[in-house]
């Protein structure tokens, strides 16, 4: 290995468990969501770099930058000798999406198994669950589970015009629309439109109708913007807390049809940068799931890439 290939060292609570049982020799996880792609260089079962580069998800991004991201990431995670790569990545619903992202990444490792799911499974398997649902509440949404015997099923993760209920880029279009429906009303700026309008580089509501539309702006740009709702709500804004709530709603809602589609009663581990991170959103969750009777509801402690070492240990 060159020293361009030689991956970075990992922080020291960057830890795998002591006791290793899987799969011997260097493996690569890679967790590609709509804004960054992570990677973690698994060297017989133990982290030894871990590196994030922007997203190759070409739901997201163009082909060209999805394989410049890739290559990016590969060249600072290091590459050599791999026995297998394991991606997880949001848009993967058939076997070409799987098989159009393998061949971005397998010039990267010859000879290496590559596997590539959707992200939702690695979801699942960080939260040391073999069976159960995993709900994604980041850039979009989905939930995926699966049951003792086997049989999956998933909800959402239709993209951002279809669905993406609960998600940032859901959050961030609807502070939009809050700050609209204000102007039309003609009531005065508040906190949660000030704070979008200077974000966004504009000085009236009524310019965030053309930056919305900007090819400028996408997907990624609005889900950014989610945080001024959740800052807002902190701040005691009623119509934010209201979003959060609704958007916890949203997401409960998915994860029940995949439970009653599989007979399952959980668990349901939730995932994502705002389902990890935004906890008015994961009372929310936790509430409306409740109300309908399930009650082993998680929310995620570690990153999903790392759920990657037991999805290579499971049977093909």
């Amino acid at each position: 290995m060159t020293n361009a290939e030689k991956p970075s060292s990992l922080s020291a609570d960057k830890t795998a468990p002591s006791v290793y049982t899987g799969p011997a020799g260097v493996i690569i996880g890679l967790d590609i969501g709509g804004t960054k792609t992570h990677g973690i260089r698994f060297e017989n079962g133990l982290p030894v770099a871990d590196e994030s580069a922007g997203s190759s998800n070409v739901q997201n991004v163009s082909r060209e930058e999805a394989a410049r991201n890739i290559a990016d990431l590969f060249g600072r995670i290091g590459s050599g000798t791999v026995s297998q790569v394991y991606a997880g990545s949001g848009g993967i619903d058939t076997d070409e999406d799987a098989a159009a992202l393998a061949s971005l990444i397998q010039p990267h490792v010859p000879g290496a198994r590559v596997t590539v799911v959707h992200d939702s499974r690695l979801l699942l398997a960080a939260g040391r669950a073999n069976t159960g649902v995993a709900v994604i509440a980041g850039t979009g949404s989905a939930a995926w589970g699966r049951n003792t015997a086997g049989t999956e099923a998933r909800a959402g993760g239709w993209g951002y015009l279809l669905g993406d209920e609960g998600s940032g880029y859901w959050l961030g279009r609807e502070a939009v629309r809050h700050s609209l429906r204000r102007m039309n009303q003609g009531l005065p700026v508040d906190g949660l439109t000030a704070a979008l309008l200077q974000s966004c580089g504009v000085d009236h509501p009524n310019r965030l109708i053309a930056l919305f539309h900007s090819p400028d702006t996408g997907r990624r740009f609005w889900a950014q913007q989610a945080r001024h709702v959740v800052e807002a709500a902190a701040a005691d804004h009623p119509e934010s807390q209201a979003l959060l709530d609704q958007a916890g709603r949203d997401l409960a809602a998915l994860a029940l049809q995949v439970l009653r589609q599989l007979k399952a009663a959980g668990p349901v581990i939730l995932g994502g940068g705002l389902g990890m991170n935004v906890a008015p959103l994961q009372e929310s969750f936790r509430r409306h799931l409740g109300s309908e009777g399930v009650t082993d509801v998680r929310v995620l402690d570690q990153e999903p890439v790392f759920g990657v070492l037991q999805l290579v240990a499971e049977p093909a």
